[in-house]
C-alpha cells in the first residue's frame, strides 16, 4: 500500500491540511495538556440565526451570536472549533460554506476554514503572531462573537440541511448547543455507495491465479456530485507474498478490457464523470487481478481488495470505502488424457465357416462363374443407386427391341389360336 493511502486512512489521529487554502487545523488533543481544568465548566449559548428561513446556494447568509461564559473562579482557556455536520455524503469544500467571525465582546479575532477526516470545520483564535492560541476567559466573565454563515453556489446538490456546533476542542465533551440550518430547495439528500459483487474466476472453469470482481457504484436520493469521482483501489497481501505476486490487473472500459498498471499494490481505476447521481443509474466497473508469470506464490493465499472513493477536485479525501476478501494461488496444471495401457480388443475371427443354405433335393448346385464378356463402355453399371430414368443414345435400340418382342408375342398367340382351331375342327 502506498504512503499516500496509508496517510489518508490515519488522518483522524493527525493534523490535516486544507486542500485549497492550505489551512492546518489541530487534532482534538493538540492543546489538551496545556488547557485549564476549569475550561470544562464553560457554558456556551447560541442565538437564533437572522434572518430566519432556509439557506439557498449562492444566496444570503445568516448571522447568530455565540457567547461563552466562565462561571468558575479562575481563568479558563477556550479553543473554539466550529464543526459542520451535513446530510448527504459529499465532502464540503472551502468555498461551499462561507464562514465569518467578528468579535463583539472579545479580543480581535481571526477565522480560518479547514478539514479533518473529510469534514468541514472552522476555527477562530486571537489575532496575533501565533495561530490557534486559546482565548482566555476571566473568572466569572464571558466572551461574545458574531458568526455569519451561508451556502456557496457550489454547495453539493446531493447534500442538504446541516447542523453547526462550536465546542471547545480541548474538552469537546459536555453539553454543547448546536444550530440546524435548512437548505433550499428541500430535497432528499443523496448518498453514494460502493459495493463489491460477482467475485469469481476470470474465465469459466478458470484457475486460482486470476480473480474477477465487480465494483458497483450507486447513489440514493436527489442531486448529483459536482465533481468527478475517483477510486483508490488497493490490494493487500501478506507481507511475505507482497513482493512475490507479480500482480497484474485490467479493467473493463466501454466494453473492452484494458490493462492497467499496478504500483505498490494500487490499481488506477476509471474516473466517474462529474454529475453522477441517482438519475445516472448504477455504474459497474469490472476488475481482474492475476498473478503474473514471475509470481513466486506457491499456494492459495488470502488477499483483500479495498476501494476508496474520493472527489477528484478540491478536497481529495476518501469518503466511501468498501473491502472484499478473496484468494489467489498458482494455476492448476491442465488435465491430460491418460494413454491406454493395453491394445484395444479386436473382433474375433469365426473358427468355422458360415453355414450355407442347402440346395433343394433333386437339384444340382452350380457355382457361378464371373462373366468374361466385357461391359460396353456406355452400358449402365450397378452402383446401388436409384435406376436411370432419363433418355440417352440407347433409347432407340431399346424401343426397336420392345417392338420386336411385341410382334413376336402376337405371332405366337396367333399360331396358338390356329393350332387349337385345327384340333377342334
Amino acid at each position: 500500500m502506498s504512503a499516500r493511502t496509508a496517510a489518508l486512512r490515519n488522518t483522524s489521529a493527525a493534523v490535516v491540511a486544507a486542500a485549497i487554502a492550505g489551512t492546518v487545523l489541530m487534532p482534538l488533543s493538540a492543546h489538551a495538556a496545556g488547557s485549564e481544568d476549569g475550561s470544562t465548566g464553560l457554558k456556551t449559548t447560541m442565538t437564533a440565526p437572522v434572518p430566519s428561513g432556509p439557506l439557498t446556494r449562492g444566496g444570503a447568509a445568516q448571522t447568530f451570536e455565540l457567547t461563552v461564559a466562565n462561571p468558575t473562579d479562575k481563568v479558563s482557556a477556550y479553543h473554539p472549533w466550529a464543526i459542520l455536520d451535513h446530510t448527504g455524503n459529499s465532502p464540503v469544500q472551502d468555498g461551499d460554506v462561507s464562514f465569518k467571525v467578528e468579535a463583539v465582546n472579545a479580543p480581535a479575532t481571526t477565522a480560518r476554514i479547514g478539514h479533518q477526516d473529510g469534514g468541514w470545520q472552522g476555527m477562530f483564535y486571537p489575532t496575533g503572531p501565533k495561530e490557534f492560541e486559546p482565548f482566555e476567559i476571566p473568572a466569572g466573565g464571558k466572551l461574545t462573537w458574531k458568526i455569519t454563515i451561508g451556502l456557496g453556489a457550489s454547495y453539493p446538490t446531493v447534500n442538504g440541511d446541516f447542523t453547526l456546533a462550536v465546542p471547545n476542542y480541548s474538552h469537546p465533551s459536555g453539553d454543547v448547543p448546536s444550530l440546524t440550518f435548512k437548505t433550499s430547495p428541500a430535497t432528499k439528500p443523496g448518498t453514494l455507495k460502493a459495493a463489491f459483487e460477482q467475485l469469481g474466476p476470470c474465465e469459466v472453469n478458470g484457475g486460482d491465479d486470476c480473480r474477477m470482481m465487480a465494483l458497483r457504484y450507486s447513489v440514493t436520493g436527489d442531486g448529483e456530485f459536482n465533481s468527478a469521482l475517483g477510486t483508490w483501489f488497493s490490494v493487500d497481501l501478506p507481507d511475505e507474498d507482497r513482493n512475490k505476486a507479480d500482480l497484474q490487473a485490467r479493467v473493463r472500459v466501454d466494453g473492452q478490457w484494458k490493462d492497467v498498471k499496478v504500483a505498490h499494490g494500487e490499481v488506477n481505476m476509471p474516473v466517474i464523470p462529474k454529475g453522477f447521481g441517482a438519475a445516472s443509474g448504477d455504474r459497474v466497473t469490472y476488475v481482474q487481478l492475476k498473478l503474473g508469470p514471475k509470481s513466486q506464490i506457491k499456494k492459495l493465499t488470502k488477499a483483500k481488495a479495498t476501494a476508496q472513493v474520493h472527489l477528484t477536485e478540491g478536497l481529495v479525501f476518501s469518503f466511501v470505502e468498501n473491502s472484499q476478501q478473496f484468494s489467489l494461488g498458482p494455476a492448476a496444471p491442465a488435465p491430460t488424457t491418460p494413454a491406454p495401457t493395453s491394445p484395444a480388443p479386436t473382433k474375433p475371427v469365426p473358427a468355422t465357416p458360415a453355414p450355407t443354405t442347402p440346395a433343394p433335393t433333386g437339384s444340382t448346385t452350380t457355382t457361378p462363374v464371373a462373366s468374361t464378356t466385357p461391359i460396353a463402355a456406355n452400358a449402365p453399371v450397378a452402383t446401388g443407386s436409384l435406376a436411370h430414368t432419363g433418355s440417352d443414345s440407347n433409347t432407340g435400340l431399346y424401343t426397336a427391341l420392345a417392338a420386336a418382342l411385341i410382334a413376336l408375342g402376337g405371332a405366337a398367340a396367333w399360331l396358338g389360336a390356329r393350332r387349337r382351331k385345327a384340333v377342334r375342327g
